[in-house]
């Protein structure tokens, strides 16, 4: 501690610390979750894990080792996770009280008809017969087999139940915590409004991507990618300069440009008006001016993902209270939260803070279901009653989880939520099945029949009804191949504009022109499935490109190819091609 560190642009900061001198932006996201970097400068705190994406920060290390933020945090992942109790199984407990129950019932029938003045024969063929027919098998194979089948299914659906536990546990959840970047929101910035002080929008986004073109900052990127959108051809920029804090400088077309915040351009002597919407949208200005003149101002933000308010009105539709758990400040935090349709919100709160906020909705008795994909969401995730990561999110996050969803679909919670349901009701199902044939069997193989009909079962027919039971319990257990999750809509793409391309799904063509060629694949869940089916296809003679959609589980492929030849080379490598 104490010792002065130097970090210059894409470095990363070492050790938890105070800045002396300098300014840059900092990309917290691999601690917060939050896409947009922060500006620090002197006085400003610094943390380890966070990289430096522009300007020169010169600071003090305050924390080192065990007592930087990235380690608290691993901490209180190990912490929670030791404090993790087992849930016990239920057929276990019920077997541990019924088998001494049923021995005790066999020993009395038998000791009863030797009373009775019956043979010796007729007392143990009695006793016999009730320890067969009330042969636990149904009974023991109620929970692990339905459970087998469950986990199978959501593997099948994209969603990767770590333990059974998990599955029975979040068929009682009352409550889901969605975390906001990277989970609700596509976790990086998007162009959201153009607004020029005169002419046209396009005119605005040129200039901007011309004078972005040299920058590092992801608004730079969101801004490009919204310019190649458009069409626009971007022109060159000369004497470009980053202004550390503020934004940045350059010349496009011999004019001297400016882009940046608000105190970039009074310091410039520019006045810019005021846009309070932006601010209420939870959007974030960048203002730009060229020969000392305003031109008008381009916002970004965090957009949600296409399917996140689908998949909170479904788990509205479950009867579970969905809560959004934000580092954002409460102004942004709501705005997102009013567009995915959540109306509760815990804004403002620290990495180390989201485990609390955590236990103090379990404290109110609620059962708690916490989705991230964060560093910093590790601890709320191993605290929550049920844990579970986006797939695309960081390895600590999945590690931390007791549940994955494997597409990285928010609407994957709603079919893991309905998934454990339909488990739990066929557990309860098989348990009621067994108890009930104990109920009508045991008596009969005790002899309540004989007195009156002469009726005595035998342990061979006893075995026979009780694989019976058996084979009932278990082809229940089979119904849930046949799960089909409820609600979930398919967000495709945007579609190409048939102008730029030519799109084919069947047909075969010989056309001379590249064509792109939109293959419906099932059967892909992770990206080792994503890197597979794009590998088959690029074997195939003439393709140039090809890239593979998980969420719209489809394949994009560029080039002249047999489409007969793609879906063969698909089919043979494991993955089953949709006409």
């Amino acid at each position: 501690m104490g010792d002065t560190v130097l970090v210059r642009a894409g470095g990363r900061i070492p050790v938890d610390g105070t800045v002396l001198e300098g300014r840059a932006s900092v990309d917290q996201s691999a601690l917060t979750g939050e896409s947009v970097p922060v500006e620090k400068g002197p006085g400003d705190t610094v943390a380890a894990a966070t990289v430096s994406t522009a300007g020169f920060l010169k600071f003090r290390a305050d924390k080192v080792g065990e007592d930087t933020t990235l380690s608290q945090i691993i901490r209180l992942v190990e912490e929670a996770g030791g404090s993790k109790a087992p849930i016990a199984r239920l057929a276990d407990r019920i077997a541990g009280v019924f088998v001494p129950v049923v021995m005790t019932i066999a020993l009395v029938a038998a000791a009863v008809w030797l009373l009775a003045g019956q043979s010796l024969e007729f007392a143990l063929t009695t006793g016999i017969s009730v320890l067969v027919i009330s042969c636990p098998c149904a009974l023991g194979l109620a929970t692990p087999v339905a459970i087998m089948v469950g986990t199978g299914q959501g593997a099948r659906h994209g969603v990767l139940f770590k333990s059974a536990e998990a599955l029975e546990t979040l068929s009682r959840a009352d409550t889901v915590v969605l975390d906001k970047t990277g989970t609700l929101t596509q976790g990086k910035p998007q162009v959201t409004d153009i607004l020029p002080v005169e002419g046209p929008e396009k005119s605005l986004l040129a200039l901007a991507a011309a004078l972005e073109q040299q920058s590092e900052h992801p608004f730079a990127a969101a801004i490009l990618a919204r310019a190649s959108e458009e069409g626009i051809s971007v022109a060159p920029a000369a004497d470009f300069e980053t202004v550390p804090g503020r934004g940045v400088s350059g010349t496009v077309k011999g004019r001297a440009c400016l882009a940046g915040n608000r105190q970039m351009m009074e310091e410039a002597g520019i006045h810019v008006p005021t846009y309070p919407q932006l601010a209420a949208e939870g959007k974030t200005p960048l203002y730009f001016a060229a020969g000392g003149v305003f031109l008008g101002v381009i916002a970004a933000a965090d957009v949600l993902k296409p399917d996140s308010p689908a998949a909170v009105s479904r788990l509205g539709q479950l009867g579970l209270d969905v809560v959004m758990l934000t580092g954002d400040n409460e102004a942004t935090a709501q705005a997102i939260a009013a567009k995915a349709g959540i109306r509760h919100v815990i804004s403002d709160v620290l990495p180390t803070e989201k485990a609390g906020s955590i236990q103090a909705l379990q404290a109110q008795g609620h059962k708690v279901v916490m989705v991230g994909d964060g560093i910093n969401d590790a601890p709320a995730l191993v605290t929550a009653d049920v844990g579970i990561a986006i797939g695309a999110g960081t390895d600590i996050a999945v590690e931390s989880a007791d549940v994955v969803l494997l597409s990285g679909s928010l609407q994957d919670v709603a079919v893991a939520e309905s998934l454990s349901r339909a488990t739990l009701r066929n557990i309860r199902e098989n348990l009621f099945w067994a108890f009930f044939y104990n109920i009508l069997g045991i008596p009969i193989a005790a002899g309540v029949l004989y007195p009156a009909f002469g009726l005595q079962l035998s342990p061979m027919l006893g075995a026979a009804a009780m694989s019976l039971s058996s084979v009932f319990v278990v082809s229940n257990a089979l119904r849930l191949r046949f799960f089909r999750p409820k609600g979930k809509v398919q967000v495709t793409p945007a579609p190409v504009s048939p102008e730029a391309t030519h799109i084919t799904t069947q047909e075969e063509t010989t056309m001379s022109t590249v064509i792109h060629t939109v293959i419906h694949v099932e059967g892909m869940m992770c990206g080792h499935c994503k890197a597979r089916v794009e590998k088959a296809c690029q074997a195939v003679p003439g393709v140039q490109e090809a890239v593979a959609d998980l969420e719209a589980k489809q394949v994009t492929v560029t080039g002249n190819a047999d489409s007969a030849a793609l879906r063969k080379a698909i089919v043979d490598a494991g993955y089953e091609v949709v006409e």
